[in-house]
């Protein structure tokens, strides 16, 4: 019997940065399928039910409504989706807030390149990854 390999997670970025939403985008297309971006929590959340992405990488601070509202928020509707920080935040104070909020998956900005496909791969298979910069 062989294993096939899983399908590419299918991905939802959130963040109010064009730039960093484009950067992220580059860094996941090879392995992970970016269904769609946001801009904004309530965005983020209609996409999130719309597209139900299998993982959802949100940024933390956001105009309006941050990512820990959005990742609560996406809980209380029943959402499925595993959820990754992205953010420029890298004290243990965030790390342990996103955790309650239902995170998986916490990855500071400076570790995009090098930590981000691979959190979003373990999100998705249900085991959490954190990838602070000191």
């Amino acid at each position: 019997m062989t294993d096939t390999p899983s399908p590419p997670a299918r991905v939802l970025l959130v963040d109010d940065n064009e730039a960093m939403l484009a950067r992220a985008t580059a860094v996941l297309t090879p392995g992970c399928e970016v269904v769609g971006t946001a801009m904004n929590g309530p965005a983020a959340l209609t996409a999130a039910q719309t597209l139900k992405p299998d993982v959802i990488v949100l940024d933390i601070s956001m105009p309006g409504m941050t990512g820990l509202e959005v990742a609560a928020r996406l809980r209380e509707r029943g959402s499925n989706a595993a959820v990754v920080f992205l953010t420029v935040h890298d004290e243990d104070v965030f790390v342990q807030a996103a955790r309650d909020a239902g995170a998986t998956g916490y990855v500071v900005k400076l570790r995009l390149v090098s930590d981000l496909m691979f959190a979003v791969q373990e999100a998705r298979d249900g085991r959490s990854f954190v990838a602070l910069s000191h």
